[in-house]
Order: C-alpha cells, then structure tokens, then sequence
C-alpha cells in the first residue's frame, strides 16, 4: 500500500518529469535536468518555504521578547512555555511550519535517489511513462560532461553541504552569546544551544558525508534546493525589514 503510494505520487512524477527534461533541454543533460525539477519543485512549494522563512524571521524578530519570559519565568518552565506559545499566538507565528517543510522534501530525496537506485536512468523504462513523455533521443549523463550524475561526487556533496551552512546561518540569525560565568542555564537554555549547533554545523557535515555516499543526482538537488532558499531568505528578508520600517 505505502510502495504503491509512494510509487503513483512521488516516483512515477519524479521520473517522468526527469525524463521530459531531459529530451526537452538542449544537450540532454540529466544533470541540467535536475536543477530545472529542483526549481519546478521548489516553485510548486513556494507557499509554504515562504511561511517558513516569514516564521523564521519573525522568530528572529521577536527573540528579545523570547529572552525577557525566559529571565522572568526562569524558575517556572511551565508558565514559561505557555508565556512564549502566547507569543507565537500573538504574532502569529508558527514556530513548526520549517520541519513541515523537509518533511514535505524527504520523499522527494528517496524518489529521487530512486529513480537512479533503481536503474530508471540512462535506461528509460517506457512502461514508467506517461502518455505525453517521450523516450529521449540520447540521455547524457554526465553533468558539464564531468560529473556522472549515476556516481558519486564528492565535489556535489561538499557543495551540498555548504550550502547547508549557509543556508542555516541566514534562516537561524546570529549565534547567542554563551552566558556569562557563573550565569544559571537551565535545561532548556543547554537544549537549545545543543541544537543550535547541530543545526548549523553538524547538520552541514552528515549531509555532506550522506551526500557523497548516494549517487551524485541527490547532492545536487540539495545544493540547488538549499541555493533557491538562501536566494528567498535574502529576498524576503529585505522585504520583510522594509515593510517593518516606519513610514516616515
């Protein structure tokens, strides 16, 4: 059931998209061919990116109100979360719209990994087309006629993992500055920060690593994914200061 799912709304799509790609791009570059889904992909969520990154910013915004609860609810945690959820009420903010986000993208990752696990390409499966897919007249797999998109590519992986980096710098804001000595931290001070860390730093290096080990089509859909959204946080992040300045 979930294999069929999974086949009809994510592979299927995914394929015969790519396959159309590439018989319709000049040069028949699968490698072409991805950064052109990728963008067609990321158009099509372009909605809820846009929310994540309002939220983002908007967290960013109000993190001055967030410290003040945290200092004035310092030693009652429960009416500190129900001080800070009243915040995101208030500002309409929701602080999850982000995990929503790559969750909705990890099919798209399997799909995509898939198409080439499973041999999908150069071979093209004409049972897998739709209708209106074309067997392409030639499938040249290696990307700027280096990269072979069916192999690995530690070049596409470390980009993929910059790219997180840089991405995560712009979404996440500056870093806090560690408390001062002799400063009380409670617990979830020490959960945030350790997450903080995680995100900015660690993430980057595990999708490097896990990039490199799948075939070099997955790195390059993250880098040009992780691209499109650093391109929108920078955008929306001018319009959005902005709309935030007072009209004189």
């Amino acid at each position: 059931m979930i294999k069929s799912v999974f086949n009809t709304v994510v592979y299927e799509p995914l394929y015969n998209g790519l396959v159309f790609l590439v018989d319709v791009l000049p040069g028949h570059d699968v490698g072409f061919a991805i950064i052109v889904l990728t963008l067609f992909i990321k158009f099509a969520l372009f909605p809820i990116s846009r929310q994540a990154v309002r939220t983002q910013i908007a967290m960013r915004e109000v993190a001055p109100e967030i410290e003040a609860i945290k200092e004035k609810y310092k030693d009652k945690q429960e009416e500190q979360a129900r001080a800070i959820f009243a915040l995101y009420r208030e500002k309409n903010i929701r602080p999850f719209s982000s995990f929503f986000l790559i969750l909705l993208q990890l099919p798209i990752l399997f799909g995509l990994y898939w198409v080439f696990w499973r041999g999908g390409l150069p071979v093209v499966d004409p049972e897998l087309l739709y209708a209106f897919v074309r067997i392409p007249e030639a499938v040249d797999m290696h990307f700027l006629g280096v990269i072979d998109m069916s192999g690995r590519s530690a070049l596409l992986a470390a980009l993929a993992g910059a790219s997180q980096l840089v991405y995560a710098r712009l979404s996440m804001g500056p870093r806090k500055p560690p408390p001062k000595d002799g400063a009380k931290r409670s617990f979830g001070d020490d959960m945030a920060r350790s997450f903080d860390i995680q995100m900015r730093y660690v993430l980057p290096v595990v999708i490097a690593v896990i990039s490199y080990t799948l075939s070099a089509a997955v790195p390059l859909y993250w880098a040009t994914s992780n691209i499109f959204m650093i391109a929108q946080e920078l955008l929306m992040g001018r319009r959005f200061s902005a709309a935030a300045q007072p009209k004189s």
